[in-house]
């Protein structure tokens, strides 16, 4: 079944090599604008023709999000998607980069990601037996009220729309009511009064109308949604050597283009829910923006080192902290510490 989608079938020398790749999220940018377009079209341009590939969104496909590290280590899917804040479920250590209030900004992302990276990647080796093979990124998750607020201090005492474990924990701490709702459904909380603030990305909240039913936008980013591409060991050996460079200088392409995206829709996410010149591609609302202060961050640097840290090493374990220690506290000067 695994080199099934690898091989050209008896008789058929000519035919191209086919992979069959598991993508991101559907309907997003990710997927629409880069991925796909990748697979389908690129990837044979950069191979001749000798390969071609075949995607499918992760929450299109028939699998469990949630699955899809042993799904790879199986070889179900030969080359996988994986949000890390999913499978962190599964495997804590894998939320080190991503954790709530770890990365306000873009540039903090970057860097994390990067001294993190070959961790990540020894990590899917021994334990999956999967080829890392890029990183990507979604655009910024912050916070949208429908009523003011100056920074994070004012959001205690509220009922905020929450997506994961650690925001939880951090929104408990801020003294806030954290209620975890699906996305389909913030717009409608929001106007039921179910909640009257909700995190989510600055352009997908957009484009379901969030800028219609709240007032005042945060330009703190709280976290982004990570993910992992990747391949089972097996499926990537199989490949010829000179088409696995070609695939992986494409796939470097991809990856830094999905970067850019990220970064260019955060920032336009906040111009059109905001009024200003530079929305494009979304509908422009009447917000206030609400600036990141000194105060802001300070209290963001507290909740990391005094809540979001600790419980996750909790849940993670010593080995969790041992990794934060060697790769990510020097620089950020932060230690982690296991109870």
């Amino acid at each position: 079944m695994l080199l099934a989608c690898l091989t050209p079938r008896p008789g058929q020398a000519d035919e191209p090599l086919r992979l069959k790749v598991i993508g991101g999220l559907a309907d997003v940018s990710q997927f629409v604008r880069y991925e796909e377009p990748f697979w389908r079209r690129r990837l044979s341009e950069l191979t001749n023709g000798k390969v071609v590939g075949e995607i499918a969104a992760f929450d299109r496909a028939g699998f469990r999000a949630e699955e899809m590290l042993q799904l790879m280590r199986l070889g179900v899917v030969p080359f996988g998607t994986a949000l890390l804040a999913i499978v962190s479920s599964e495997e804590p250590e894998f939320n080190a980069v991503d954790l709530p209030a770890l990365n306000p900004d873009f540039a903090s992302l970057r860097q994390t990601v990067r001294l993190y990276r070959p961790h990540l990647r020894r990590i899917l080796q021994e334990r999956y037996g999967i080829e890392l093979l890029a990183v990507y990124t979604y655009p910024a998750q912050v916070t949208w009220c429908s009523r003011p607020f100056t920074g994070l201090a004012d959001l205690a005492g509220r009922r905020i729309r929450t997506s994961s474990v650690g925001q939880v924990e951090m929104f408990e701490a801020l003294g806030a009511t954290p209620v975890v709702i699906p996305f389909a459904g913030v717009v409608q909380a929001i106007k039921n009064g179910v909640v009257e603030c909700a995190v989510t990305g600055a352009l997908s909240g957009n484009a379901v109308g969030l800028q219609d039913v709240t007032t005042h936008i945060h330009s703190m980013a709280l976290t982004w949604g990570v993910s992992v591409f990747g391949a089972n060991q097996e499926a990537w050996n199989a490949l010829p050597p000179d088409l696995r460079d070609t695939i992986q200088r494409g796939l470097v392409e991809l990856e830094d283009n999905i970067w850019e995206g990220a970064a260019r829709e955060t920032g336009e996410g906040i111009d059109c829910n905001t009024g200003r010149a530079g929305c494009i591609t979304g509908r422009k609302g009447n917000m206030t923006l609400v600036p990141v202060t000194p105060a802001d961050d300070a209290r963001r640097r507290s909740l990391l080192t005094q809540t979001v840290l600790p419980r996750w090493v909790d849940r993670c374990g010593t080995d969790c902290a041992d990794a934060w220690n060697r790769y990510l506290g020097p620089v950020l000067g932060i230690p982690a510490y296991a109870n």
